[in-house]
C-alpha cells in the first residue's frame, strides 16, 4: 500500500540572480513498512527532498501526498499536527533538551499533543533501543550513540507511520553508527514503520531495501533489493 507519493515535485531557490533547482521534477512513491535510503553527493538535494516529504518545507511546484491526500490541502495547523502525530524525525544533531532526562525527552511529543502516554508501547520502544539505563540521565551524561537512541525513541513516541532520518549516524563513530542503524532497521520492522533515510555513506545506504540516488535534484537510480 502506498503511504507517501511525490508527484512532479520541484523546489527552487534563488542564489543571487540564478535559480537553483534543489529538487527537480521528482516522481516517487513509498510503501508502508519500506526501508529506503536516499544517497548522493553533497548538495545533490537529498535533505531538501526529505524536508519536502516531511512537510518541513513547501515545494515550488508539484505535490507530496500522504495517504492519498496532498499536503497542499492542509492548513499550517494541520501540517503541524501531521508532523507531530504521523511523522517522526531524526537528525544528525540529536536536538535533545539538555535540562530534561532521557525519559522526559522521549515523552515531549506526547506531552505536546496533550495525550496520555501509552506506557506499554513506550516500554516496547525503550526495550528495542536498549536505553532503559539512560532514562533518568541528562543528555550531558550520555554518549553520542545513547543520545541518538533517545532521539529515535522520541521520534517513535507518537507511533508515526513514517520515520524520516537525515544523516542519523553522521555524528557517531563507526561502532555507534552501526548500532544505531541496526536499531533503526529493527524498530522499523518491529513497529511496521516506513523508514526514509538520507545518507552520504554508501555502507549505510546498503542496509536498506531500496536505494535512491539523487544528483542535481534528480533521481538517477532507484534500486530495490526486496525484503531484508
Amino acid at each position: 500500500m502506498k503511504i507517501l507519493e511525490c508527484q512532479d515535485l520541484t523546489k527552487e531557490y534563488l542564489s543571487g540572480e540564478t535559480v537553483v533547482k534543489a529538487v527537480d521534477h521528482v516522481n516517487l512513491s513509498f510503501e508502508q513498512g519500506e526501508f529506503c535510503a536516499i544517497t548522493g553527493p553533497s548538495g545533490s538535494g537529498k535533505s531538501t527532498l526529505l524536508h519536502l516529504m516531511g512537510a518541513l518545507e513547501h515545494p515550488t511546484s508539484g505535490s507530496v501526498l500522504y495517504g492519498g491526500q496532498t499536503l497542499a490541502s492542509y492548513t499550517d495547523h494541520q501540517l503541524s499536527i501531521l508532523r507531530r502525530r504521523r511523522f517522526g524525525f531524526v537528525f544528525q544533531a540529536y536536538n535533545l533538551v539538555q535540562e530534561l532526562t532521557g525519559y522526559e525527552n522521549i515523552l515531549l511529543p506526547v506531552m505536546l499533543d496533550h495525550k496520555k502516554p501509552d506506557e506499554e508501547y513506550l516500554r516496547q520502544v525503550i526495550d528495542i533501543l536498549g536505553i532503559e539505563d539512560r532514562l533518568g540521565h541528562l543528555p550531558s551524561a550520555m554518549s553520542g550513540g545513547q543520545q541518538q537512541r533517545i532521539a529515535i525513541a522520541r521520534a517513535l513516541a507518537n507511533r508515526p507511520s513514517i520515520l524520516f532520518a537525515d544523516e542519523p549516524t553522521g555524528n557517531l563513530d563507526g561502532k555507534s553508527g552501526r548500532e544505531v542503524l541496526s536499531l533503526l532497521k529493527y524498530a522499523g520492522k518491529q513497529l511496521g514503520i516506513t523508514l526514509i533515510l538520507v545518507t552520504h555513506d554508501q555502507h549505510v545506504a546498503e542496509q536498506a531495501q531500496r536505494i535512491l540516488t539523487i544528483e542535481d535534484g534528480t533521481i538517477v537510480t532507484d534500486t530495490k533489493f526486496g525484503v531484508m
